[in-house]
């Protein structure tokens, strides 16, 4: 008996070692400032490198700088004017919301619409791409003609710009959800607006996320291009700064402008779909928690 117990008390021993090697063979979590900054120096070394290659560039004599400023300049003057460029970006972004939120709920409808009804697919399925497709900046003379320069007239076109592809987003999510999926719903009681609220949504979700991310890109776009077209009297946006400041050649202003708009762009694809990307690969589990640093 007494060998049988060392016996059972050297296997334990040997196991633990096994564990204690394994434990130390696996990468170990980061600390969470080692992981924000980890996330983060990537990002300002590609930051670094860019004003970097543009201060080359000014180097070279290939334009005057005062049609091509350093970066010194033009975040001098991003700081002096910072006010007025925060007054215009939030103009912009009231207008990007409201054009994003309304696209969404009708992507979202007539995505799921043609998903789910075969004439619908077969009437308008290749319409919705070729809308996707088409440049926003077409719509804008029948914008134009049909809203006058008004509010409505920049919002019809960041609505046809994004809604395509946050329908076509959750059309590829809808097409690739394996069947027995839908018919285990139906077995469950899953009927209706049910079948689509607790399976059709749920298993599209990334292709949806993608869509809506594409569609943003879209919205942003077109937004940024009716506001340089569309030139509503009182109306302080970006891109009426961008317009105004080429036409009077406040370059380091147009310059400054430009770079309030890419920063708007990172911060909103950083906080909101990253996030919202990270969280479905983890959900979902595309993340192996064990490997993860």
């Amino acid at each position: 008996m007494p060998a049988t117990t060392d016996a059972a008390q050297a296997l334990l021993r040997e196991q633990q070692r096994g564990l204690d090697r394994l434990e130390q063979a696996l990468p170990q979590r980061k600390g969470r400032f080692a992981r924000l900054w980890s996330a983060t120096w990537p990002k300002v070394a590609a930051v670094a490198l860019a004003l970097f290659i543009w201060q080359c560039v000014v180097w070279t004599g290939w334009k005057s700088e005062v049609i091509l400023p350093g970066p010194g300049p033009v975040f001098e003057t991003l700081f002096e004017e910072f006010g007025t460029l925060m007054e215009a970006a939030w103009r912009t972004l009231q207008r990007a919301f409201v054009g994003f939120g309304i696209s969404i709920v009708l992507g979202t409808v007539i995505g799921a619409a043609v998903a789910r009804i075969p004439v619908l697919r077969a009437a308008v399925g290749s319409m919705i791409t070729g809308l996707q497709t088409m440049p926003s900046i077409a719509w804008f003379p029948a914008a134009v003609v049909l809203f006058q320069l008004s509010e409505s007239a920049i919002l019809f076109v960041v609505v046809l710009g994004a809604t395509p592809s946050i329908a076509n987003g959750l059309l590829a999510g809808v097409d690739t959800i394996p069947p027995i999926m839908l018919r285990t719903g139906r077995v469950l009681g899953a009927q209706g607006f049910a079948t689509l609220r607790y399976v059709i949504l749920p298993a599209s979700l990334p292709s949806f996320v993608a869509g809506l991310k594409q569609g943003w890109a879209f919205a942003w776009r077109s937004l940024l291009a009716g506001e340089l077209l569309v030139l509503i009297p009182g109306a302080f946006s970006l891109g009426q700064q961008l317009q105004f400041s080429q036409e009077f050649s406040r370059y380091e202003f147009m310059y400054a402008t430009m770079i309030v708009i890419l920063v708007i762009g990172v911060i909103i694809d950083s906080l909101f779909f990253g996030t919202s990307e990270r969280w479905i690969r983890k959900r979902y589990g595309f993340v192996d928690e064990a490997t993860t640093k």
